[in-house]
């Protein structure tokens, strides 16, 4: 399947920027089941300095804000070629070791209430990937999903206590309970295409856990499926701080408003 992406995020500040710094992972990894056929980024606002790879293999774009600027605008587009793997990415790949996707994060330590969630998959068999997605449903039926009840910066279980969060909500819960049944479990940040609209409002996460036989498989909670070729896997990392779209600093001015335009659809190629 040829996706087509168009992502436009664009954002205000208070006044003039006197100086500012922005992190985007923004630009589609080359991976199993995924090629990256075209993609350009533009910017408003904003000067390209450099680019790299960080130690989750996320292709990251520095870029400074204009001094004075007082509106940002990153413009993103091209074209992703998927293909349907069951969710299975396969083989670890990043600087990091394996093991560092056992440790918790402040996002994703668990507490009583993911212990709560746990209670509910049974581990007895030793069947990791069933015991996966045993843990989808069980955390997909303690958080509905609700726009603005919950933010970036909401824990695993400050989510599970209030009932209802997010993607980004769904994916930590997931990634603490799994991390502490001793699986290696990791956040992804990407796009997906929706079958009842083109136009969204925002990008997608999930999650991804290291099954061994099948290395990693992903598992997208919100949804209660593993990834098919309607997805586009962008940045990964231990949670959201890792793998957010826009990350960065400003000085001289605080930020006031911030608009995501996303279209995502498929790309049908004439023979």
């Amino acid at each position: 399947m040829r996706l087509a992406i168009s992502h436009t995020t664009r954002y205000r500040f208070e006044g003039a920027v006197l100086h500012g710094v922005q992190r985007l992972r923004l630009t589609p990894k080359s991976t199993q089941g995924q090629k990256i056929i075209d993609w350009r980024m533009a910017y408003d606002g904003a000067h390209e300095e450099l680019a790299y790879d960080d130690q989750n293999h996320n292709h990251v774009t520095l870029v400074s804000v204009v001094p004075g600027a007082a509106e940002v605008v990153i413009s993103c587009s091209g074209v992703v070629e998927t293909e349907d793997k069951a969710g299975v990415i396969g083989h670890h790949a990043g600087h990091l070791p394996l093991w560092s996707f056992l440790s918790h994060t402040r996002l994703t330590r668990p507490g009583p209430r993911v212990r709560q969630v746990l209670a509910q998959v049974d581990r007895r068999s030793g069947d990791v990937l069933a015991a996966m997605h045993q843990l989808s449903a069980a955390v997909r039926g303690q958080v509905d999903y609700m726009v603005g009840a919950t933010q970036v910066e909401t824990t695993a279980e400050e989510a599970l206590a209030a009932g209802a969060g997010v993607c980004q909500d769904h994916a930590h819960v997931f990634i603490a309970a799994a991390r502490a049944m001793d699986v290696p479990a990791r956040y992804v940040s990407g796009y997906l295409m929706m079958d009842d609209r083109v136009d969204q409002e925002a990008t997608h996460a999930w999650a991804e856990a290291w099954v061994e036989g099948l290395g990693w498989v992903g598992f997208d909670v919100a949804n209660q499926i593993s990834p098919d070729p309607r997805y586009v896997r962008v940045a990964t990392g231990r949670d959201y701080r890792d793998a957010a779209p826009v990350t960065g600093v400003s000085f001289g001015a605080a930020m006031e408003d911030l608009h995501v335009a996303l279209a995502v659809e498929q790309q049908f190629v004439e023979q």
